[in-house]
């Protein structure tokens, strides 16, 4: 009997055009979940899935895979080879054209199975075996405790940014941080009798904050999602899509006074889409439409005068460091003389009296010259921070020159794809989209239900603004990044086209 259904699927399917809008009419869904988790890579704190959602209305089929891994091609455990041969055997299988399929990572950086291709398609097979009838409807959600922007404005004009390689600047040189998008964009699918089948959540934050045990995790959208079907029951599954997460951290994700732990920032999004999700109503009839276009957005000529410009500053801040007579053992009981007994850090208070009264000030001289040993050693703690920063960052600068020099062709190719599921749109991109990109094409759109997901059907590295991209203070986002700053322009115009057209 399944193989029967099987192949009548399959035949169905090949006889669709995949990638054409349909009418107003009968809408249908199924879903799947199949556990990718590398369970010889280590302790397992939490499983890992490939999800899949397949949609079919008229003469068209969507489908939307979500993978719970770093990125989709070129970094983590996920090859470059993964999206073809996903498309490649879903066309072959059900005729479906590989513009689409559409396949997210949610960026955790948890370890799946080399075979995850074969389980993402394993994913659909199933989902297509369980398809019904279906009811939709599109609510945002809100969620402003779990995330903050990572990039940090100094009074000097320049930015840098909060990573655990490196340590945040001093509290004073700061002036100001980045925005966050706290929205959630949430699509409730239901079953013609009205019980749920899915939720799709678009929300933007990485997930690098990790169980305590450090095992192998989903990390935060893991535990969102497992709110949202524990609670809503009814099989419901629930499917996290990334937004512009570029430069948006987990909340306190440097903080030292306890261990990391995702959960609990997971359970806050889960309820709040939870939430949103029962404010949603459904109906029947909606629309599915979905595009892909391929556009080209230049690579970076300015690399190597980048690389230019750290390798001066770095000449310049080892010209600055300054002698010292103390090491690290003798610098921190002086450092907390100073600071703790200010008027008096070498000795209790009659001794300086004693000298006082005979004319003498030897303590006094003693204290000056500690004082500029610590500052002179505060300087140079302060300039090892520094130079730290711009090594990491040069090394992902040389490594993106050496790529943009051995491509074929000065410009990036890259999949823009944009999906209409009733009255839910979405566009899409491959790579690390900073938020602010976001926000401007949601303003641009205004469009309470259009939504930007990143890390989508490849992956290019970072996509920071302009403003970001020529940041003098080098972070992560204008350094691990292949492109020109006139992508910011070619890519958001783009997608508010997409978005307006669905």
């Amino acid at each position: 009997m399944k193989t029967a259904l099987f192949i009548f699927v399959s035949v169905l399917f090949a006889a669709m055009p995949a990638t054409q809008g349909a009418p107003s009419g009968q809408l249908r869904a199924g879903v799947a979940k199949v556990d990718v988790t590398d369970r010889t890579a280590g302790p397992v704190n939490d499983p890992l899935y490939a999800k899949a959602l397949v949609l079919m209305s008229g003469g068209t089929t969507v489908v939307l895979i979500t993978v719970d891994a770093v990125a989709i091609g070129e970094i983590g455990r996920i090859g470059d080879g993964f999206l073809t041969e996903v498309r490649g055997q879903l066309q072959k299988e059900f005729g479906i054209l590989p513009g689409s399929v559409v396949v997210n990572a949610s960026h955790c950086h948890g370890i799946v199975r080399p075979d995850t291709a074969q389980l993402a398609v394993q994913a659909v097979r199933e989902a297509v075996q369980h398809m019904v009838v279906v009811k939709v409807g599109v609510g945002t959600g809100h969620e402003d405790r779990i995330s903050e922007n990572r990039r940090l404005k100094m009074k000097d004009g320049s930015e840098v940014d909060m990573r655990r390689a490196y340590s945040l600047p001093r509290d004073e040189d700061v002036g100001a941080v980045g925005p966050i998008d706290p929205q959630i964009g949430v699509l409730r699918i239901d079953r013609e009798d009205g019980r749920l089948l899915a939720v799709m959540y678009n929300f933007a934050c990485h997930p690098i904050m990790n169980p305590p045990s450090k095992g192998n995790s989903a990390d935060y959208p893991g535990f969102a999602s497992k709110v949202i079907e524990d609670t809503l029951g009814e099989g419901a599954v629930a499917f996290f899509v990334q937004g512009c997460a570029g430069d948006i951290n987990p909340v306190r994700y440097k903080e030292i006074s306890r261990p990391a732990d995702a959960e609990p920032l997971g359970n806050l999004l889960g309820l709040s889409v939870r939430n949103a999700v029962g404010k949603i109503q459904t109906k029947g009839g909606g629309e599915l439409k979905i595009s892909s276009e391929i556009i080209e957005v230049p690579r970076g000529t300015d690399l190597d005068r980048r690389i230019g410009a750290i390798q001066s500053e770095q000449t310049k801040l080892l010209g600055s460091l300054k002698p010292t007579n103390i090491n690290f053992k003798t610098f921190l009981p002086l450092f907390l003389q100073q600071r703790l007994w200010s008027d008096f850090p070498s000795h209790n208070v009659q001794s300086y009296l004693h000298e006082k009264a005979l004319e003498r000030d030897g303590l006094l001289k003693f204290d000056g010259d500690n004082r500029i040993q610590v500052e002179a050693y505060l300087q140079n703690i302060q300039i090892m921070e520094r130079l730290t920063r711009l090594n990491t960052n040069m090394a992902l600068l040389k490594k993106h020159l050496a790529q943009n020099r051995a491509a074929a062709k000065p410009v990036l190719e890259v999949e823009v794809i944009g999906v209409r599921i009733g009255d839910f749109k979405l566009v899409t991109f491959p790579g690390e989209l900073t938020v602010q990109v976001g926000l401007n094409i949601k303003k641009a759109v205004n469009d309470p239900h259009a939504f930007v997901a990143g890390y989508t059907n490849g992956y290019i590295y970072y996509m920071p603004t302009v403003e970001q991209r020529n940041n003098t203070g080098y972070a992560q986002e204008d350094c691990d990044s292949l492109v020109a700053p006139e992508w910011q322009q070619i890519f958001e115009r783009k997608a508010a086209e997409v978005l307006k057209k669905l």
